[in-house]
């Protein structure tokens, strides 16, 4: 069983609250999303593992059970080009839960006409595997969001 936690403060609203199809109907795999605090923050490792995709933009961290996790930071946002997001590990990397990963500021994110909603998304997963599932009430970075089995 891999426990999810969240890579962000702010509060937990659900992927179906998500300003994106994609996300909101569960194209991607299930999950929820954090509506993060408007301040200059690092998104974490959302659970122990490797860094198999990196952009400033989103990661995923697979863990020792092949478990990979997406962390989406907001919607839209590759159209910034990594403006405003700084890369704090490299693909590649082994990373522990709550290891930064990347650097980034929701307000300048909301500011640029973008949603700071980050999905958070058990890749290649069934609805049915996610227990405890978070999808509201405010959320610290380390609280966890879902267990995977």
């Amino acid at each position: 069983m891999t426990t999810v936690t969240s890579p962000l403060a702010g509060r937990a609203i659900g992927l179906s609250a998500v300003p994106d199809p994609v996300f909101s109907g569960a194209m991607v795999g299930p999950g929820t999303a954090i509506d993060p605090v408007r301040e200059p923050s690092e998104a974490v490792a959302p659970v122990d593992g490797v860094v198999v995709s990196l952009h400033p933009h989103a990661f995923v961290v697979v863990d020792a059970q092949g478990h990979g996790v997406l962390v989406h930071l907001g919607i839209d946002t590759v159209q910034l080009n990594g403006e405003g997001f700084e890369l704090l590990v490299d693909k590649g990397d082994t990373v522990t839960r709550g290891q930064a990963v990347v650097r980034w500021n929701p307000a300048a994110v909301e500011a640029a006409g973008k949603s700071p909603v980050c999905p958070v998304v058990a890749l290649e997963a069934t609805a049915e595997s996610l227990s405890d599932l978070r999808e509201d009430g405010d959320v610290k970075p380390g609280d966890s969001l879902f267990s995977w089995k």
